[in-house]
């Protein structure tokens, strides 16, 4: 995630319209029409201003334990159509919760927990991750 841990200051990625428009721009330069988002941790300051604004672009969203949720409004998660799949490991108490609570405001959400498995629960459990998130991706149109 640009401008966080080694890599160097970004000027773009400064606000939450930047990190939008910057994983904007990604999409487009990689050619991706209505992808699936993957959001785990840190990723969340990038995916949730876009899912926010341009989540019509999206054909689903995974958001793993993602901070800044609890930037935003119920009000602003309800208006988001965008098929959610909120995954997390049961162990991790810290961010998980908190991200749940507020994600849970998505209409189109469904939550998948993997027992056993902390913060970052596709590293801990990853048969299980792929699993929910195979079962995720085949219901989507």
């Amino acid at each position: 995630v640009p401008g966080y841990g080694d890599s160097p200051p970004v000027e773009m990625v400064a606000t939450a319209q930047g990190r939008r428009t910057f994983l904007g721009h990604i999409l487009q330069e990689l050619g991706m029409q209505r992808p699936v988002l993957v959001s785990p941790s840190m990723s969340g300051r990038f995916a949730l201003p876009f899912l926010l604004v341009h989540g019509d672009r999206l054909a689903g969203f995974v958001p793993i334990a993602p901070v800044g949720t609890k930037d935003y409004t119920a009000e602003q998660y309800r208006a988001v159509q965008t098929p959610t799949l909120i995954l997390y490991g049961d162990r991790d108490t810290g961010l998980a919760p908190q991200a749940l609570q507020n994600l849970q405001h998505l209409p189109g959400h469904r939550v998948a927990v993997l027992p056993g498995a902390g913060h970052a629960c596709y590293l801990d459990k990853p048969e299980d991750f792929h699993q929910a998130l195979l079962g995720f991706l085949c219901q989507l149109k």
